[in-house]
């Protein structure tokens, strides 16, 4: 595995790679790796002849206030569980070099960004997708894997790709869970015990809205109050940002029920904030 700190190396590398008739894959991180993006790892490399890693703490998709700087990191630990999983390239830029001084250049789906995660953190999806696009151009890859657990985001670079007439297959992966039905997350490390204890109340939740909801529930406003109650009784310690349910691929509020919906989710736990959600076919 060779690291590269420099975006033009990686680039030149990349191209030489696609002229090599080579099939790239990325798996774009921020890093302190767990199981979950372990996963994707596994997921890109049966794709590909080439695997290439981004750890960046992009801080361009951070709002005043959030956790830019306490953001978790463990780069010796992230370096061997990468090359476990045989990744080729290991991209680890600086700030600097990523963004000039005088950046002014930015990709943004605003349609898709109104909503959910987008309603409480005005411009994180356009850090998100000016970084992805980035990454697009640097790696030039066939094929990325990104994870279901940020829906909106994987919705959103998905329209981006279609928009702009990227040549790059997105694959989603399902959620990787722990044992107990939480989430992963680099960020379930800021729970403390307690919070820890009481967090898989989220994803049994919604496991009971989806049976409510597979259960005859059409009104999309009592089904999120459901939720809103279930979490004010078994989650007490957590702040809802949002109980909504969305239409997958548009993002948009349903008010009837009446195809696939996904109902999402972002609780305050402390001094986190951990989002999840589920597909419901109806």
């Amino acid at each position: 595995m060779h690291i590269y700190t420099d975006p033009k190396e990686l680039q030149r590398q990349c191209l030489f790679w696609r002229r090599e008739g080579l099939r790239v894959g990325l798996v774009p991180t921020m890093g302190y790796f767990h199981a979950g993006h372990l996963a994707l790892m596994d997921c890109a490399r049966k794709q590909c002849d080439r695997l290439v890693v981004t750890l960046f703490v992009n801080p361009v998709q951070f709002g005043a206030g959030e956790d830019l700087d306490k953001y978790p990191h463990d780069f010796d630990g992230d370096k061997d569980k990468a090359e476990s999983k045989k990744v080729d390239a290991l991209f680890v830029p600086m700030s600097r070099d990523m963004y000039a001084p005088d950046h002014a250049t930015w990709v943004e789906v605003p349609e898709l960004a109104t909503h959910l995660c987008g309603a409480s953190r005005p411009i994180h999806f356009r850090g998100v997708c000016t970084v992805v696009a980035k990454l697009f151009m640097l790696t030039q890859p066939n094929v990325a894997v990104f994870g279901q657990k940020d829906w909106q985001q994987l919705a959103i670079i998905r329209r981006m790709v279609r928009d702009l007439d990227i040549p790059v297959e997105i694959v989603g992966h399902e959620i990787v869970r722990e044992a107990d039905g939480l989430a992963l997350s680099s960020r379930n490390t800021y729970l403390t015990e307690e919070e820890r204890a009481a967090a898989p109340a989220i994803r049994q939740g919604l496991l009971k809205l989806a049976d409510k909801v597979r259960g005859g529930e059409r009104d999309a406003d009592k089904a999120a109050a459901f939720l809103a109650e279930e979490y004010a009784r078994t989650l007490p310690m957590g702040r809802p940002d949002y109980i909504t349910l969305v239409d997958p691929d548009g993002i948009r509020p349903v008010k009837a029920i009446e195809g696939p919906v996904l109902a999402a989710v972002a609780i305050q736990m402390g001094k986190a904030r951990l989002i999840d959600n589920i597909l419901i076919e109806v």
